[in-house]
């Protein structure tokens, strides 16, 4: 009698195969379903935040070489030095009984002088200082007008609001008197010269 033997060889060897194509196969689906890393968002995001700090650094950095604060005076030791001569120059102004009205118009300013006993001179100079901006500010020569009893009128570029100190002097620089200007809400400033004390 001959004796059967179930065919246990041939599944030993096929099963393992027929497994190994099932795993292939998934692994197949999985690659084909995953995108590249640029194709999502939360790269992306996550990236955002240094990008925009560099480009603010950037920003800051150009702004800060262009721009000039005008807080720290280079010639300083020479404006200490010139004290008593500016002030002998205010001096000067008070014995005179020198007084200015400034108006400002759209492109010009007209600057009405008097004086108690004193001929007035033919050209004045008008310096308009920022408090904290040196690039802006402007020095404007102002012409006497024919026949307007002491009135001066000069160009000027446009001036923004604000707080500006004023300076007014003749051109010989033997006098001058001085004052603040809020520029916007004031449209005229009137300077008149005060005796300086002494010792300060």
């Amino acid at each position: 009698m001959v004796k059967y033997d179930p065919p246990v060889v041939s599944f030993a060897i096929f099963a393992p195969s027929r497994l190994c194509g099932e795993v292939f196969r998934m692994n197949d689906r999985l690659t084909s379903t995953i995108e590249p890393w640029y194709r999502h968002r939360s790269p992306w995001l996550l990236m955002l935040g240094p990008f925009v700090v560099i480009v603010a650094a950037a920003i800051t950095v150009y702004l800060a070489v262009i721009s000039n604060d005008g807080l720290v005076d280079d010639d300083y030791y020479k404006q200490g030095l010139a004290i008593n001569q500016i002030t002998a120059r205010d001096q000067v102004a008070a014995r005179r009984g020198l007084q200015a009205e400034l108006m400002l118009g759209a492109d010009r300013v007209r600057v009405l002088l008097s004086a108690r006993d004193a001929v007035l001179p033919k050209e004045l100079v008008l310096h308009l200082t920022h408090p904290t901006r040196a690039g802006v500010d402007q020095i404007i020569a102002l012409s006497v007008e024919p026949g307007a009893g002491g009135m001066y009128s000069g160009a000027i570029a446009g001036i923004a609001r604000g707080r500006w100190h004023v300076v007014l002097e003749d051109a010989a620089k033997e006098w001058r008197l001085t004052g603040d200007w809020v520029i916007g809400d004031n449209p005229a400033l009137k300077l008149v010269a005060e005796p300086v004390k002494a010792g300060g």
